[in-house]
Protein backbone atom coordinates (compact mmCIF):
# COMPACT_ATOMS: atom_id res chain seq x y z
CA UNK A 1 0.00 0.00 0.00
CA UNK A 2 1.41 3.56 -0.73
CA UNK A 3 1.35 5.85 1.79
CA UNK A 4 -2.00 7.25 2.93
CA UNK A 5 -2.93 11.21 3.65
CA UNK A 6 -6.58 12.75 4.56
CA UNK A 7 -7.71 15.57 2.39
CA UNK A 8 -10.82 17.40 4.40
CA UNK A 9 -13.23 18.52 2.02
CA UNK A 10 -15.45 19.63 4.39
CA UNK A 11 -16.54 19.85 7.90
CA UNK A 12 -16.58 16.60 8.91
CA UNK A 13 -15.74 14.77 5.65
CA UNK A 14 -11.95 13.21 4.59
CA UNK A 15 -10.84 11.90 1.65
CA UNK A 16 -8.23 9.44 1.92
CA UNK A 17 -6.12 9.85 -0.57
CA UNK A 18 -2.44 8.34 -2.19
CA UNK A 19 0.08 8.05 -5.03
CA UNK A 20 -2.60 5.97 -6.71
CA UNK A 21 -5.53 7.10 -5.52
CA UNK A 22 -6.78 10.63 -5.31
CA UNK A 23 -8.57 13.29 -7.02
CA UNK A 24 -8.83 16.69 -9.62
CA UNK A 25 -10.52 19.29 -10.06
CA UNK A 26 -11.93 17.08 -12.60
CA UNK A 27 -13.76 15.10 -9.78
CA UNK A 28 -15.36 18.47 -7.88
CA UNK A 29 -16.90 19.24 -11.40
CA UNK A 30 -18.46 16.28 -12.29
CA UNK A 31 -20.35 16.08 -8.78
CA UNK A 32 -21.46 19.60 -9.31
CA UNK A 33 -22.57 19.16 -12.74
CA UNK A 34 -24.59 15.81 -11.81
CA UNK A 35 -27.00 18.05 -10.20
CA UNK A 36 -27.90 15.11 -7.66
CA UNK A 37 -30.70 15.34 -5.96
CA UNK A 38 -31.80 14.55 -1.94
CA UNK A 39 -34.44 11.82 -2.69
CA UNK A 40 -32.08 9.71 -5.09
CA UNK A 41 -30.58 6.19 -5.50
CA UNK A 42 -26.61 7.12 -7.02
CA UNK A 43 -23.82 4.81 -7.99
CA UNK A 44 -20.52 6.46 -9.05
CA UNK A 45 -18.52 3.96 -10.85
CA UNK A 46 -14.68 3.94 -10.90
CA UNK A 47 -14.83 5.67 -7.67
CA UNK A 48 -11.46 5.79 -6.85
CA UNK A 49 -11.17 6.97 -3.59
CA UNK A 50 -14.73 7.70 -3.25
CA UNK A 51 -14.47 11.45 -3.68
CA UNK A 52 -17.31 11.76 -5.70
CA UNK A 53 -20.25 10.19 -3.10
CA UNK A 54 -18.17 12.13 -0.26
CA UNK A 55 -18.52 15.27 -2.23
CA UNK A 56 -22.59 14.42 -2.54
CA UNK A 57 -22.24 14.58 1.72
CA UNK A 58 -21.95 18.17 1.72
CA UNK A 59 -25.39 19.01 0.68
CA UNK A 60 -28.63 17.49 -0.11
CA UNK A 61 -27.18 14.45 0.16
CA UNK A 62 -29.15 11.70 -1.87
CA UNK A 63 -30.64 9.33 0.15
CA UNK A 64 -28.28 6.19 -1.30
CA UNK A 65 -24.58 5.84 -3.21
CA UNK A 66 -22.80 2.84 -4.17
CA UNK A 67 -19.15 3.46 -4.87
CA UNK A 68 -17.62 0.98 -7.39
CA UNK A 69 -13.97 0.36 -8.53
CA UNK A 70 -12.38 -2.55 -9.57
CA UNK A 71 -9.25 -1.87 -7.26
CA UNK A 72 -9.32 -3.41 -3.49
CA UNK A 73 -6.62 -0.35 -2.66
CA UNK A 74 -9.18 1.99 -3.71
CA UNK A 75 -12.20 0.31 -1.62
CA UNK A 76 -10.41 0.83 1.24
CA UNK A 77 -9.79 4.01 0.72
CA UNK A 78 -13.08 4.93 0.62
CA UNK A 79 -13.89 2.81 3.86
CA UNK A 80 -10.81 4.44 5.63
CA UNK A 81 -12.67 8.10 4.49
CA UNK A 82 -16.12 7.08 5.73
CA UNK A 83 -14.57 5.88 9.32
CA UNK A 84 -12.91 9.28 9.10
CA UNK A 85 -15.93 11.50 8.21
CA UNK A 86 -19.08 12.71 10.94
CA UNK A 87 -20.87 14.81 8.67
CA UNK A 88 -22.08 11.57 6.57
CA UNK A 89 -25.35 11.73 5.32
CA UNK A 90 -26.54 8.87 2.95
CA UNK A 91 -26.20 5.09 3.02
CA UNK A 92 -23.00 4.76 1.13
CA UNK A 93 -21.77 1.32 -0.14
CA UNK A 94 -18.20 0.85 -1.20
CA UNK A 95 -18.41 -2.21 -3.54
CA UNK A 96 -15.13 -3.68 -4.99
CA UNK A 97 -16.46 -4.82 -8.50
CA UNK A 98 -15.93 -5.23 -12.04
CA UNK A 99 -18.26 -2.95 -13.49
CA UNK A 100 -18.56 -5.26 -16.57
CA UNK A 101 -20.14 -7.84 -14.38
CA UNK A 102 -21.54 -5.72 -11.59
CA UNK A 103 -21.95 -7.54 -8.43
CA UNK A 104 -24.50 -9.50 -6.34
CA UNK A 105 -27.55 -7.61 -5.40
CA UNK A 106 -27.09 -4.75 -7.81
CA UNK A 107 -29.48 -2.42 -8.07
CA UNK A 108 -30.66 -3.35 -11.38
CA UNK A 109 -32.84 -0.71 -13.00
CA UNK A 110 -33.55 1.37 -9.98
CA UNK A 111 -30.95 4.00 -9.66
CA UNK A 112 -31.87 7.43 -10.69
CA UNK A 113 -28.12 8.80 -11.14
CA UNK A 114 -25.05 7.30 -12.27
CA UNK A 115 -21.68 8.99 -12.24
CA UNK A 116 -18.53 8.13 -14.04
CA UNK A 117 -14.66 9.90 -14.18
CA UNK A 118 -13.99 7.32 -16.31
CA UNK A 119 -10.76 6.60 -18.34
CA UNK A 120 -9.90 9.29 -20.45
CA UNK A 121 -7.32 7.67 -22.95
CA UNK A 122 -8.57 4.90 -25.36
CA UNK A 123 -6.52 1.62 -25.13
CA UNK A 124 -2.56 1.95 -25.83
CA UNK A 125 -3.44 5.55 -26.87
CA UNK A 126 -0.35 8.14 -25.41
CA UNK A 127 2.14 7.17 -22.96
CA UNK A 128 0.97 5.06 -20.54
CA UNK A 129 2.05 5.39 -16.91
CA UNK A 130 4.06 2.56 -15.51
CA UNK A 131 2.42 2.17 -12.30
CA UNK A 132 -0.56 0.38 -12.38
CA UNK A 133 -3.42 2.36 -10.58
CA UNK A 134 -2.84 5.09 -12.60
CA UNK A 135 -2.45 2.73 -15.44
CA UNK A 136 -6.12 2.10 -15.11
CA UNK A 137 -7.39 5.16 -13.96
CA UNK A 138 -6.25 6.81 -17.33
CA UNK A 139 -6.36 4.28 -19.95
CA UNK A 140 -9.25 1.96 -21.21
CA UNK A 141 -7.01 -1.24 -20.13
CA UNK A 142 -10.21 -2.98 -17.82
CA UNK A 143 -13.10 -0.80 -18.94
CA UNK A 144 -13.40 1.95 -21.99
CA UNK A 145 -16.64 4.03 -22.61
CA UNK A 146 -18.65 1.59 -23.90
CA UNK A 147 -18.62 -0.69 -21.00
CA UNK A 148 -19.66 2.43 -18.67
CA UNK A 149 -22.36 3.17 -20.43
CA UNK A 150 -23.92 -0.65 -20.81
CA UNK A 151 -23.41 -0.77 -16.74
CA UNK A 152 -24.95 2.80 -16.49
CA UNK A 153 -28.20 1.40 -18.67
CA UNK A 154 -28.60 -1.90 -16.41
CA UNK A 155 -28.58 0.05 -13.10
CA UNK A 156 -30.72 3.31 -13.98
CA UNK A 157 -34.18 3.33 -14.06
CA UNK A 158 -36.31 4.53 -16.99
CA UNK A 159 -35.60 8.79 -17.00
CA UNK A 160 -32.55 7.96 -15.04
CA UNK A 161 -29.36 9.91 -15.54
CA UNK A 162 -25.61 9.16 -16.42
CA UNK A 163 -23.25 11.66 -15.50
CA UNK A 164 -19.59 11.55 -17.18
CA UNK A 165 -16.54 14.06 -17.95
CA UNK A 166 -13.82 13.40 -20.63
CA UNK A 167 -11.37 14.58 -22.71
CA UNK A 168 -12.85 17.59 -25.75
CA UNK A 169 -11.27 14.70 -28.06
CA UNK A 170 -12.90 11.40 -26.82
CA UNK A 171 -16.79 13.76 -26.92
CA UNK A 172 -17.56 11.69 -30.33
CA UNK A 173 -16.75 8.23 -28.76
CA UNK A 174 -19.31 8.92 -25.55
CA UNK A 175 -22.20 10.52 -27.38
CA UNK A 176 -22.04 7.06 -29.88
CA UNK A 177 -21.27 4.89 -26.62
CA UNK A 178 -24.36 6.84 -24.96
CA UNK A 179 -26.82 6.71 -27.72
CA UNK A 180 -25.59 2.35 -28.10
CA UNK A 181 -27.36 1.76 -24.87
CA UNK A 182 -30.21 4.05 -25.23
CA UNK A 183 -29.41 6.98 -23.55
CA UNK A 184 -29.45 10.09 -25.16
CA UNK A 185 -27.65 13.41 -24.54
CA UNK A 186 -29.16 15.82 -22.74
CA UNK A 187 -26.50 18.42 -21.22
CA UNK A 188 -23.14 18.88 -22.08
CA UNK A 189 -20.69 21.27 -20.90
CA UNK A 190 -17.42 22.43 -22.03
CA UNK A 191 -14.77 23.68 -19.11
CA UNK A 192 -11.60 25.52 -20.17
CA UNK A 193 -8.43 27.79 -18.23
CA UNK A 194 -9.37 30.69 -20.16
CA UNK A 195 -12.19 32.74 -22.42
CA UNK A 196 -10.39 31.88 -25.05
CA UNK A 197 -8.34 28.94 -24.28
CA UNK A 198 -9.24 25.47 -26.29
CA UNK A 199 -11.35 23.32 -23.16
CA UNK A 200 -9.61 21.02 -21.54
CA UNK A 201 -13.06 18.55 -20.18
CA UNK A 202 -16.17 18.14 -21.14
CA UNK A 203 -18.73 17.18 -18.92
CA UNK A 204 -22.03 15.25 -20.46
CA UNK A 205 -25.34 14.12 -19.32
CA UNK A 206 -27.57 11.47 -20.60
CA UNK A 207 -30.49 10.15 -19.99
CA UNK A 208 -32.32 6.88 -20.27
CA UNK A 209 -34.85 6.07 -22.75
CA UNK A 210 -34.43 10.29 -23.53
CA UNK A 211 -35.68 11.74 -26.49
CA UNK A 212 -32.92 13.51 -28.73
CA UNK A 213 -32.66 17.59 -27.90
CA UNK A 214 -29.01 18.30 -26.14
CA UNK A 215 -28.29 21.73 -24.29
CA UNK A 216 -25.36 23.14 -24.34
CA UNK A 217 -24.08 25.04 -21.59
CA UNK A 218 -22.14 27.98 -21.78
CA UNK A 219 -18.33 27.31 -21.42
CA UNK A 220 -16.95 27.04 -17.73
CA UNK A 221 -13.96 28.57 -16.92
CA UNK A 222 -11.86 27.24 -14.59
CA UNK A 223 -7.98 28.83 -14.07
CA UNK A 224 -6.34 25.76 -13.17
CA UNK A 225 -7.16 22.77 -14.69
CA UNK A 226 -4.76 19.79 -13.24
CA UNK A 227 -5.21 20.11 -9.21
CA UNK A 228 -8.00 21.40 -7.14
CA UNK A 229 -7.58 23.18 -3.32
CA UNK A 230 -9.12 20.38 -1.44
CA UNK A 231 -9.93 22.54 1.68
CA UNK A 232 -12.30 24.47 -0.01
CA UNK A 233 -15.80 23.68 0.17
CA UNK A 234 -17.73 23.31 -3.24
CA UNK A 235 -19.47 26.10 -3.19
CA UNK A 236 -16.37 28.73 -2.47
CA UNK A 237 -14.40 26.44 -5.50
CA UNK A 238 -16.93 27.14 -7.64
CA UNK A 239 -17.65 30.79 -7.43
CA UNK A 240 -13.74 31.16 -7.39
CA UNK A 241 -12.13 30.45 -10.96
CA UNK A 242 -8.78 31.59 -10.36
CA UNK A 243 -7.29 29.00 -7.79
Amino acid sequence: MPELSYEAIADGLNVCTSQWHRFGTDAVLLAEFSAYRRKERVCDLGTGCGIIPMLMQRKDAPQEIYGVDIQPEAIDQMRRGMAASTGIRSRMHPVCADLKTLWEGAPLGQLDLVTCNPPYKAYQAGLESQLTAQKIARHEVLCNIGDICLAAKKLLRFGGRLCICNRPERLADCIAAMRSQGIEPKRLQFVAKAADAAPWLFLLEGRSGGKPFLNVLPLRIIADGNAVTTRLTLEEYCEKPNL
